[in-house]
Order: C-alpha cells, then sequence, then structure tokens
C-alpha cells in the first residue's frame, strides 16, 4: 500500500501549525511563560509533578522548544537512517517522553508514510496540545498519546523505534536506567537525544555503555561500538542542528539572528547490525586556502585531525562540503586521505 507523499515537508508544516496556535496568545504571556518554563522545565523538577500548568504555558514552550528538538532529533535520525540496513523503515514507533510530540514529526520526516505511533508522557497538557498539533501531520493522526509515569514504572510495548529526546536529564540514576533498560527490551532500534552539555553527553555515554551491554550495536554517531575515546572531563562529544528563529526566540532571547544553533549529543543503536559511518566529522571542518582540516572519530576508536588538500580531488571538494557530524568520506566514497 503507497502512501502519500507530504504536500508540505514536516518541518514547515510544524512552523506554521505552532506560528498559528500563538496568534491567540498575548506576545508578553506567551514570553512570560517561556522565560518561567526556560528555568525550570528541562531542569531537576520531577516528571510526576509537570510544571507544564495549562494550554498557555504548553503552546508558549512547544513554540519554542518544538522547532529546536524537531531539528536535533532529525539531524541524529538522518545519521542513523543512513547507517541501517537498506529498505529499513521503522513499522512502528514509540516516543517515551515526548510531550507534544516533536520527534514523532522527525521520524515522519526522515521516513514517508503512516505507521503506529505511541507517544508517552506525564504532562497532560503537553499531550493534549501534541494531539492537536498532530492534526496538521498527515503521518500522525492515528497516533495514540498516554499518560504515563517515566521511570522505574515504566513499560514499553514492542516495537521497531524508540525515542527519547531531552528526557534523560529529568530522571535520577535509577529512572534513567529503568528507561534505557525499558527502551532496549522494547526496540529493535532505539535513538536517544540530550542537550549538547558535559553533563547530556555523560548520560548518552552511560546510556550508550547499557544498550551495548543488552547486545546492541551503535548505529551513530560513533564508527564503532567500542569505547568512546574521549577521556572523561576533557571533552565532550556533541553536534549542532540550525533552527530558524520564531518572532517568540527573538522577544525571549533578542538578537535579530534569523536563526539559532542547537547543540545536543545522541546515540542511536540497533539490535540488528548497522553499516556505521567509516569515521564521524566531530567538530567543525576548519577551510584554509588549498586544505581542509577534519577531525575524525574513526573505526579504531582514535581521535585523529585528518588534512584534505586539493591534490586529494573529489574528496577535496568533498571536504569543503562536509558539516559538523558528517560521516567521512560521504557514504559511497571508498577513497581515503592518509
Amino acid at each position: 500500500m503507497s502512501h502519500p507523499t507530504h504536500p508540505t515537508p514536516p518541518a514547515d508544516l510544524l512552523r506554521a501549525t505552532l506560528s498559528g496556535l500563538l496568534d491567540g496568545l498575548p506576545p508578553k504571556q506567551a514570553a512570560g511563560a517561556v522565560e518561567r518554563l526556560i528555568a525550570n522545565y528541562r531542569g531537576a523538577t520531577p516528571t510526576d509533578a509537570p510544571i507544564l500548568r495549562d494550554r498557555a504555558d504548553v503552546v508558549a514552550y512547544a513554540a519554542y522548544r518544538m522547532p529546536a528538538t524537531f531539528e536535533a532529533v532529525r539531524s541524529a535520525l538522518a545519521a542513523f537512517a543512513d547507517a541501517v540496513p537498506e529498505g529499513w523503515v521503522p513499522g512502528s514507533h514509540v516516543d517515551v517522553g515526548g510531550g507534544t510530540g516533536a520527534a514523532t514529526w522527525a521520524v515522519t520526516d526522515t521516513w514517508e508514510g503512516a505507521r503506529p505511533v505511541t507517544v508517552l508522557d506525564w504532562a497532560e497538557p503537553a499531550l493534549a496540545l501534541g494531539r492537536e498539533i498532530a492534526a496538521a501531520n498527515p503521518a500522525l493522526r492515528e497516533a495514540s498519546w498516554q499518560r504515563s509515569r517515566i521511570g522505574a514504572a515504566l513499560t514499553i510495548e514492542s516495537t521497531d523505534l524508540v525515542t527519547v529526546s531531552y528526557v534523560l536529564n529529568e530522571l535520577d540514576e535509577a529512572g534513567r536506567t529503568a528507561l534505557v533498560d525499558a527502551a532496549a527490551a522494547a526496540a529493535q532500534a532505539v535513538v536517544l537525544v540530550e542537550a549538547g552539555t558535559p553533563a547530556g553527553y555523560a548520560r548518552i555515554i552511560e546510556a550508550r555503555d547499557r544498550l551495548i551491554a543488552a547486545g546492541f550495536h551503535i548505529a551513530a554517531p560513533c564508527p564503532h561500538s567500542a569505547g568512546c575515546p574521549i577521556v572523561p572531563g576533557t571533552d565532550w562529544c556533541h553536534f549542532s542542528a540550525r533552527v530558524s528563529r520564531s518572532s517568540l526566540h527573538r522577544q525571549v532571547k533578542g538578537g535579530s539572528l534569523p536563526y539559532e544553533d542547537e547543540k545536543f549529543s545522541y546515540v542511536a543503536a540497533t539490535r540488528f547490525p548497522p553499516a556505521p559511518a567509516p569515521a564521524r566529522v566531530v567538530r567543525r571542518p576548519q577551510i584554509r586556502k588549498g586544505q581542509v582540516l577534519l577531525d575524525l572519530c574513526e573505526t579504531d576508536e582514535q581521535l585523529r585531525r585528518t588534512t584534505v588538500t586539493k591534490r586529494h580531488g573529489d574528496l577535496y571538494k568533498a571536504a569543503r562540503d562536509a558539516d559538523w557530524g558528517d560521516a567521512w568520506p560521504p557514504f559511497g566514497t571508498q577513497e581515503r586521505t592518509e
């Protein structure tokens, strides 16, 4: 059975839908709600005491955070999709702690067509708004929005894909362990996204180790399933996704740039063998006259700087186009630099 393609890309559809919701909210109220929620919501607040009090709170927070969460998850899923066997598409999806459902939109942007989708979250106002927003996306109109405690008591029904974005930081160690174990027991593939901070990276590494112990293979961003070569405390692995800024963003944060960069850390893992990138660009490429410097995480569990020059021909052109977080060399390219 074929599915109709989206007349509008999910990213544009989401942006337009959120903008429409904000039209009914006084700008000062929206900005005030966001400023209060930024200080509290993705912090130390327990997930069984949601700080999203009412629809105005949820609308403001969704308009502010959903685009950034969408772009970060979409970026992680793009790397993941490059590493899975050709033709693999998730037949079902569970988004844990998904709130208003940004990750479900990112999944529909990565793989066309509808599939059974379940969003689990404790905040009923967030679930209600997520359901309302999803009505604009043909692939999400049949999604199920379920209230659920995210932590030790969590149960996840068997599914192809589990996503968990910006949730691990809300949990204590026991809650994080329970969530990762539940995801590993239920899914063929797990994608976890956290803020691109040293603490966010530490939570991702903790989850990565647990997934590997459960028999999973790392599909992205790492080119291997061995230990991370970064010495704890010296650096952290993270990436960046560009997000178009709304008028609400500009009002809350000030400044006039039409975009901002969302920093995030992630891991994508599968029960089936993936084909991870030969190496991953882990810093912004440095373009010099006649050469490009690439900082790479490589298959042999090492971080190395590679210099690509004009004498490398097409590979040099690819290096000039390479971005932070990309596979290297580009998929389908066999040549390597020294």
